[in-house]
């Protein structure tokens, strides 16, 4: 059977069409309730009724009439005039008990025609089974909206993994542990927000469309604006635009949103994706590293009950000091070069040839080399929470250059099995050098590197107006959800992830 867009509908989908259109005829068309008035969810429901024993149950709902709604996930008939079935909402599923002599030989009938993945409305008493199963009663039900397509086999689920991400509200009504996991990412962003709100930071919302690409390194998307007949980026990071905040006065600052990164797909990355970035004035990266610890010390607690978890195998407690480590030592402890000794650019680059490390012609300096050295080496041999802290300052354009050694920046990335989920640093303040830095990554701009940030006339203006020392940190959301619900890939805590086009 087709449509008039020629779309297939299988033998099942015809049949519950058919039974629309007689619905319909019979002037019960499931689709014209605007509400339904409900006095408990189901999980309500087992929260008050659960503790009584069957006896005391009966007494306690003689009369007393509940009334609910869900969706229809299970049909068991009782012989032939009684039917249990199971309805699910958000939170629960609970078990229905409907005979025909309680809602009437037609209605039962009605009843009996109904489909898996219906939603209804019933209202009845509490009961429970002579094995002890917590049920409704049901003395009066509505077909509140008809499900035309069937749902994926209990057991099976959906099968292929892509069209589990594709048809995401599929499996969120046949996977509980599915929605139990956005329920969770929920709860770590109110938890992150408590957190910073009790400090008295503030959240605050700035642009998504700029027109300069900076604040991070990445490829960014680019748009055009018809009004302004102008090209726009879609904001890397927001860094810039919440510094802008602190220079107007504000001493903490926060903001929960959307990033847009033009770069490749895999397990670890989609290229829309979630952080949180924090700015503190009068703060510096210690007081940074110690609120990080906070933040995933109080999520883990907030959503699984313990600072202890495991993930990929490896065990955590995010209940002790994370581990400090200086780039240039973890470099010397992993594969014996010694990037504290004074170099040259020629020295450095003879050693990435010696070592098989890679570099491209933007990599001009001795901190470049050195990070590389830290990606080829170090990254993917982390498994505990580890700060990395002194990144070489041509590889942090924002960062505040430290007191005692002025070729690194006070800087650190944290990270976690081999991943990174945070960046941060005590903010550059000096708008000459920022200026200056600025045309460093022009520099590199020109000589290939497409991540390269552009000059920001504008920042380095407010700057100029003058922002106090200043502590500011990214926080990956989607890498920290997947981290506290064992998820394996970004896609497992995006509700709706990036996929190709089908058919491509």
């Amino acid at each position: 059977m087709k449509d008039n867009n020629e779309r297939i509908f299988s033998e099942q989908e015809q049949i519950r069409r058919q039974k629309l259109e007689s619905l319909i005829k019979e002037n019960k068309d499931p689709y014209v309730e605007n509400s339904y008035d409900r006095s408990h969810t189901l999980q309500a429901l087992i929260d008050e009724y659960n503790r009584f024993d069957k006896e005391d149950l009966s007494k306690l709902s003689d009369g007393n009439i509940i009334s609910t709604a869900g969706r229809i996930r299970l049909f068991r008939e009782a012989g032939k005039k009684a039917i249990f079935a199971n309805i699910q909402d958000q939170e629960a599923v609970i078990q229905i008990y409907v005979r025909e002599d309680e809602v009437q030989e037609t209605n039962f009938a009605y009843f009996r025609d109904l489909d898996l993945g219906d939603i209804i409305g019933v209202k009845g008493i509490m009961m429970k089974t002579d094995h002890g199963e917590l049920t409704i009663r049901v003395k009066e039900f509505t077909l509140l909206t008809k499900a035309l397509k069937p749902l994926p086999d209990k057991y099976a689920g959906i099968s292929d993994i892509e069209e589990k991400y594709r048809r995401r509200y599929v499996d969120l009504i046949v996977n509980p542990e599915t929605k139990k996991v956005f329920q969770k990412r929920s709860k770590i962003i109110r938890t992150i927000q408590r957190v910073l709100d009790e400090k008295g930071y503030i959240e605050v919302e700035t642009p998504i469309l700029q027109l300069i690409k900076a604040g991070g390194d990445a490829r960014p998307f680019i748009t055009h604006y018809n009004a302004l007949d102008s090209n726009f980026y879609l904001r890397i990071a927001t860094e810039l635009h919440l510094k802008r905040c602190i220079v107007g006065g504000f001493e903490g600052v926060y903001e929960i949103g959307r990033l847009f990164r033009n770069e490749g797909m895999s397990t670890r990355h989609n290229p829309e994706f979630t952080s949180i970035e924090i700015y503190v004035a009068y703060k510096e990266m210690n007081f940074l590293m110690n609120l990080c610890e906070e933040i995933f010390r109080t999520c883990a607690e907030q959503v699984n009950g313990s600072t202890k978890l495991t993930y990929d195998g490896n065990d955590y407690d995010f209940s002790k000091p994370f581990k400090r480590w200086h780039m240039v030592d973890a470099i010397k402890e992993v594969c014996g070069v010694d990037f504290w000794k004074p170099m040259t650019y020629k020295e450095a680059i003879e050693l990435a040839d010696k070592h098989n490390v890679h570099y491209e012609k933007y990599h001009f300096s001795v901190g470049h080399i050195i990070n590389l050295f830290f990606e080829h080496f170090v990254e993917d041999k982390i498994i505990e929470p580890t700060f990395i802290i002194g990144h070489p300052k041509e590889i942090s354009p924002l960062s505040k250059l430290n007191k005692d050694d002025g070729r690194f920046t006070d800087r650190f990335e944290f990270f976690i099995n081999k991943r990174e989920y945070a960046n941060a640093f005590s903010e550059l303040n000096n708008p000459i050098d920022q200026y200056e830095r600025f045309l460093d990554q022009i520099k590199q701009a020109e000589a290939g590197d497409e991540e390269a940030s552009e000059l920001d006339l504008d920042f380095i203006e407010a700057l100029e107006y003058g922002m106090p020392p200043t502590a500011g940190i990214g926080i990956g959301i989607d890498r920290l959800v997947m981290l506290l619900t064992g998820s394996d890939s970004i896609k497992d805590v995006l509700l709706f992830p990036q996929l190709r086009p089908r058919g491509n």
